[in-house]
């Protein structure tokens, strides 16, 4: 049963007026993905009609395995940000009425535990760890990339090896479009993404916060680069890189939206700040619309300005496409300019995902450390730091768990593990949200989702069909990590966890 929200020992100050709720979901979604995921979503991947395991899902089932691998959305990937802005509206929303009805801080781990159960909370919460470490690890990637090209900036340019995953799934090649290494594995490691995590991970076990002006000025720095490079790309666009629109078709627009899916999750910092709101049923919706609005509107402005600027098939496995483009442009006749406002947007790039992966990186270890004090992991990762009073082990734990990956893996591979979890995730939200209209239809609630069950119902439908623009392999992954935390669960957890004694 769900503890009563309205004991006053339960409750938060209430303090969060809707655009202070909007700050922190700009804050929280303009980070990596509008600099690095981007363009794998518009290029897709190069893999060859043989290689059965990069074919999304939805092209499987339909028998359209012509396409060549994994089809990008091209110019179209506007299209694709608009259906996926439109499906987190809906996830948000049934966000917002789990928040408002449960008085713990929130998490999809947590509402599940509310709703669904323990064996069910125990399934999200194994999810949310591969969220937040594939999200973590995709931003650090990004991040080393974009640290390379402002090395690059500086005439500084260090060995390929050292700066690229040892892992490439489609190969890497330099800007004039000569081969460095061959699709598959090579020996290298991404040092600057393995050291980002270690360095932020020390800094989050010493107890580092964010007050609300530091995340307002980092707002308008991240937004203020986006303008930057909106303005001075307008003058470089060559219509001509819009034909073919969508090149894919509807295949590449879903499977573009499940690529960039992951970039959103951030909005669900708005809806579990629900115990802080001044007036939750109107500041949530409020918030959760408005942040996405705002999003989605910078998105499209940097989508259609990047796929006018360069051709959408030189983005392919580019963890930097913005600043690539511009750098690519700066060197041509007249485009000296561009030099410089590529440096602008590489500090607004790296200080955007300095805070993402902040943010994240303290996220996964909550999740850990609110697991383990339901008893579902060992009691150490919930232990607390005696002088920083912060849950060190399970930080330690989460930042070599994603500082690691990093440097071997690529963002396609990355990006794809986070995008099929944080989809699991909003679904099992959505199914609790029709659970409790269900089981306690009576119970107070600070925001209902308007119109019954029909917005749930649209989040899991819309939900099931992103998660089928990824590919067979990544549903492969997916459900091995799940086996592997349901034997965790059945032969460990299960025992130990704190309803263990009333079975």
């Amino acid at each position: 049963m769900i503890k009563d929200s309205e004991n006053p020992e339960n409750c938060l100050k209430k303090t969060l007026g809707p655009w202070s709720l909007t700050a922190l979901g700009i804050g929280a979604v303009i980070g990596s993905g509008i600099f690095t995921v981007i363009g794998t979503a518009i290029s897709g991947s190069k893999a060859s009609v043989a290689d059965w395991s990069k074919i999304p899902v939805a092209d499987f089932l339909l028998h359209h395995s012509a396409l060549g691998g994994r089809p990008g959305a091209g110019p179209a990937i506007a299209i694709s940000l608009i259906l996926v802005a439109f499906v987190c509206g809906l996830t948000g929303l049934c966000y917002a009425e789990l928040a408002s009805m449960i008085p713990i801080a929130g998490s999809a781990y947590t509402y599940a535990y509310a709703t669904l159960g323990e064996l069910v909370a125990w399934i999200i919460g194994w999810d949310l760890i591969l969220e937040y470490a594939g999200s973590n690890m995709t931003v650090s990637v990004g991040f080393a990339a974009h640290v390379v090209d402002l090395l690059d900036w500086f005439g500084l340019h260090p060995s390929a090896r050292w700066i690229s995953p040892a892992y490439l799934s489609d190969g890497l090649t330099d800007l004039q479009g000569n081969t460095l290494y061959n699709p598959g594995w090579h020996f290298g490691f991404n040092i600057p993404a393995f050291l980002v995590v270690l360095l932020l991970t020390v800094l989050l076990v010493r107890g580092i916060q964010e007050s609300a002006k530091a995340n307002n000025a980092m707002v308008l720095i991240k937004i203020g680069a986006i303008l930057v490079f909106v303005f001075a790309a307008l003058g470089y666009i060559h219509p001509g890189n819009w034909h073919p629109y969508a090149p894919h078709g509807v295949s590449g627009i879903l499977t573009g939206g499940s690529i960039i899916f992951f970039t959103y999750i951030g909005f669900d910092s708005v809806s579990t700040a629900a115990e802080e709101c001044k007036q939750p049923q109107r500041d949530l919706p409020i918030g959760i619309i408005t942040t996405l609005i705002v999003c989605t509107v910078l998105y499209l402005a940097v989508a259609i300005c990047l796929t006018g600027l360069v051709p959408w098939q030189s983005m392919v496995d580019d963890a930097a496409p913005v600043v690539n483009a511009l750098k690519k442009l700066s060197h041509l006749p007249g485009g000296h300019p561009l030099h410089w406002i590529r440096l602008v947007v590489l500090i607004g790039a790296l200080m955007g995902m300095i805070s993402s992966l902040l943010v994240y990186q303290l996220g996964q270890s909550r999740v850990w450390f609110s697991m383990s004090r339901d008893g579902l992991l060992p009691r150490i990762f919930s232990r607390v730091h005696p002088v920083f009073r912060t849950p060190s082990f399970s930080t330690w734990v989460a930042g070599f768990l994603v500082a690691i990956p990093s440097g071997l893996f690529d963002i396609e591979l990355l990006a794809d593990l986070s995008n099929i979890g944080t989809l699991f995730a909003f679904m099992l939200v959505s199914i609790g949200v029709l659970v409790l209209r269900y089981r306690e239809p009576e119970r107070r609630r600070g925001f209902r989702v308007p119109g019954g069950p029909v917005i749930p119902v649209l989040s899991i439908f819309f939900c099931i069909l992103l998660m089928c623009g990824l590919p067979i392999i990544t549903w492969f992954r997916f459900f091995i990590w799940l086996v592997i935390g349901l034997g965790i669960y059945f032969f460990y957890s299960r025992h130990r966890s704190e309803f263990a004694k009333v079975r």
